[in-house]
């Protein structure tokens, strides 16, 4: 399994290294922000599979910065471990229901940290226990990675790999070339949105046996959708 990337945010310096060096140790790779807003860049950014956020920061706390990851689409889906000093039982509500995924209340040993980290993970992962989607002949299984149409092998790129899946777990909607960046490239501004239609034409040149590239449909004035209607 590849090794997961987990974002510390904390303003306090001492805090951050005290965890990196934890979860380091754990065989995790680390991502540090000092504030909301570095936060969200990384996020959307480099898509850690877990953020560790601490709840009592200056500017925008912790709690209000997981309370709009958790309202976004693009961001909704990643894990959020809450840490704070505060231990309070309506604490403790009050970030459960904001989205986050559990709740850690210093001070804590780097085992329990580890342990509820690899909990959550293991709850959220996408992954897990996922089973091949199929349209048309057309099946990608997402544990072992593979794409095939009708029993034959499919080679595609590492950015046509993510946004046929993109389009297979979205199918019937029309999407933007901008939400599709936002979504499949993960909000990177120095990739501009013909970028996308570079890759459209790679996958359906990828997908073009018996005419499965037709289930990738540009929208005129809109972008592009994902429809075995009209296949």
């Amino acid at each position: 399994m590849a090794t997961r990337t987990i974002l510390i945010v904390d303003d306090e310096t001492a805090i951050r290294d005290m965890l990196r060096v934890a979860l380091e140790m754990a065989d995790y790779q680390c991502l540090e922000a000092g504030n909301a807003q570095e936060a969200h860049s990384l996020i959307i950014d480099k898509r850690p599979d877990l953020v560790l956020l601490d709840w009592m920061m200056p500017g925008t706390s912790g709690l209000e910065l997981a309370r709009r990851l958790k309202q976004d689409e693009v961001t909704a889906q990643v894990p959020i471990i809450l840490l704070t000093a505060k231990g309070e039982e309506d604490n403790k509500i009050q970030g459960l229901e904001v989205g986050a995924d559990d709740y850690i209340t210093k001070p804590f040993s780097p085992r329990e940290l580890v342990a509820r980290l690899k909990a959550v993970l293991r709850r959220t992962d996408p992954l897990a226990g996922a089973t091949q989607i199929c349209v048309q002949g057309l099946c990608l299984d997402p544990s072992s990675h593979r794409v095939t149409i009708h029993d034959q092998g499919i080679d595609l790129g590492p950015t046509e790999y993510r946004l046929l899946e993109f389009f297979l777990t979205h199918q019937e909607r029309a999407y933007t070339r901008s939400q599709l960046l936002d979504h499949v490239w993960g909000g990177n501004v120095y990739v501009e949105e013909r970028t996308v239609d570079v890759h459209i034409r790679r996958l359906r040149k990828a997908l073009s046996i018996d005419n499965h590239e037709n289930l990738v449909q540009t929208v005129r004035g809109t972008g592009y959708r994902f429809s075995a209607q009209g296949y």
